[in-house]
């Protein structure tokens, strides 16, 4: 049942350019499916100087609320961050984000209790989430996320303080400057 809802959707893409190279954000009216980070961009082509800006690059004629809602966050959180916590988030419409299966659960917790410029470990996220024991499975739901930077997973991070993979272990590079980005713009 749910997959024959999910296939009536008619889903559109919005291309931005941003810090961290191009983002596809991909979602229906009733909200967003996904965000990709695409990795376009060579970590050395990233510039502490450079302006922290997030800009449309391609998008469909017409965009729903909800994605036009999702462009307007990640420009925020791109350009201001602090600012970003203060604006609405875009519905979700993933089945990874529906229900109360253990992955929803702890992307919901990730979302709702740890804020802007905060880490917290993969350990302390699967207690938060109800199942202490559960470790591997957060990092699990880390990997599933089909919205990354609006459920923030960059800030799940090992008990030892080391950041953690991303994106499998491709994107550690982008942690680490999502975590700087905001702990040196959350002063502000």
């Amino acid at each position: 049942m749910k997959k024959q809802r999910e296939s009536q959707c008619t889903q559109k893409t919005i291309s931005l350019l941003s810090p961290l190279g191009t983002i596809q954000v991909s979602g229906c009216e009733n909200g967003v499916h996904t965000i990709q980070i695409l990795m376009d961009v060579a970590p050395a082509e990233r510039s502490s100087g450079a302006p922290l800006s997030c800009v449309v690059n391609d998008s469909p004629a017409e965009t729903s609320p909800e994605l036009q809602r999702c462009v307007e966050w990640l420009q925020a959180y791109f350009s201001e961050p602090q600012t970003a916590g203060s604006l609405p988030l875009p519905a979700f419409h993933h089945p990874a984000l529906q229900g109360d299966a253990f992955t929803s659960r702890v992307l919901h917790v990730l979302l709702k209790d740890v804020k802007f410029g905060e880490t917290v470990s993969y350990k302390r996220l699967a207690e938060m989430a109800g199942n202490p024991r559960a470790v591997r499975a957060v990092g699990g739901a880390m990997r599933r996320n089909p919205v990354p930077l609006l459920i923030p997973c960059h800030r799940v991070i090992s008990s030892s303080g080391q950041s953690g993979p991303y994106m499998s272990g491709k994107g550690d590079h982008l942690k680490q400057w999502l975590l700087t980005h905001e702990r040196q713009r959350g002063e502000g």
